[in-house]
């Protein structure tokens, strides 16, 4: 159908086989609605056949990659749609886990962090969510909102406003309403010392770039900018590989601990360091 032509962009990890094969896909489900080539095409009904023909490749592809998998690595289907430009990622539901660190790109706005805890609470892991819209500040959706999540909030907004231009460069985080919702998946509810993922997330929402796969922050934040110290990184990186995680992003400060991590966990998770919030926000997003 020409009506999809141009309208549709797929990303880098289809091959021209993968492409033709979702195009062929798209054609199909498309003339089961239009059987017309002179009825025009609606973008939802566009974007639903986009996603279901890549849905359905990718599985192909996921079978390819248990044969070969140095030549078909990269199985994270993706199309960009409309003005936006936002890329979305495909995955499938028998590789989606709800409550695990899957490796695929979140969508803009979300980002996963473990809180270290306290004492009287263990290392907890979260995901964030955040959308942004026309208007201004921020609204915590959790009702009641965690008291440590609304201070680690607080904290992240007001260093956005702060340093927007280092941060999200000439897009003002003032002309902006984000809403914030977080969401837990351990025993730990209260969301402490989670500041730099929350300042992740709200510039990944208004830069419409989401966070790279398999990737999980931590580290707390105070007004003034400076990143919080991690006692426990060892007990927070056994529960990152627990649930899943690939890339585990800790202040610098927490390099030494981690020559703690046992020798058989260490080959399971990259662990990268951040100097500041700068630095975390490059290393986090997908590029």
């Amino acid at each position: 159908m020409p009506q999809i032509q141009g309208r549709v962009h797929f990303g880098g990890a289809l091959s021209g086989r993968d492409a033709n094969g979702v195009y062929k896909t798209m054609n199909g489900l498309l003339k089961l609605i239009y059987p017309s080539a002179d009825m025009p095409i609606t973008d939802e009904d566009l974007e639903w056949a986009t996603r279901l023909a890549l849905e359905s490749r990718r599985r192909v592809k996921e079978q390819q990659k248990r044969i070969g998998a140095a030549e078909f690595r990269n199985t994270h289907f993706s199309y960009t749609m409309g003005n936006d430009g936002v890329e979305r990622f495909v995955s499938t539901p028998e590789l989606h886990s709800e409550d695990a660190i899957g490796s695929d790109p979140l969508p803009p706005g979300q980002v996963w962090a473990i809180s270290p805890g306290g004492q009287d609470e263990h290392p907890g892991l979260y995901r964030i969510e955040i959308n942004e819209g026309p208007g201004s500040g921020v609204k915590i959706l959790n009702q009641p909102a965690p008291s440590p999540f609304k201070e680690s909030v607080r904290c992240a907004e007001q260093n956005l406003y702060a340093r927007g231009r280092d941060l999200v460069g000439d897009r003002d985080p003032r002309a902006h309403e984000f809403t914030i919702q977080l969401r837990a998946f351990d025993a730990s509810k209260s969301g402490s010392q989670v500041g730099v993922a929350t300042l992740v997330a709200l510039c990944s929402a208004l830069l419409c770039k989401g966070p790279r796969g398999s990737i999980v922050i931590v580290g707390g934040l105070n007004l003034g900018g400076s990143v919080e110290p991690v006692y426990n990184i060892v007990s927070v990186a056994e529960l990152a590989i627990e649930k899943g995680a690939s890339y585990l992003l800790v202040p610098v400060s927490c390099r030494k601990q981690m020559y703690d991590l046992p020798d058989d966990l260490a080959t399971k998770i990259d662990v990268q360091f951040y100097a500041d919030i700068r630095d975390a926000l490059l290393k986090a997003i997908a590029e």
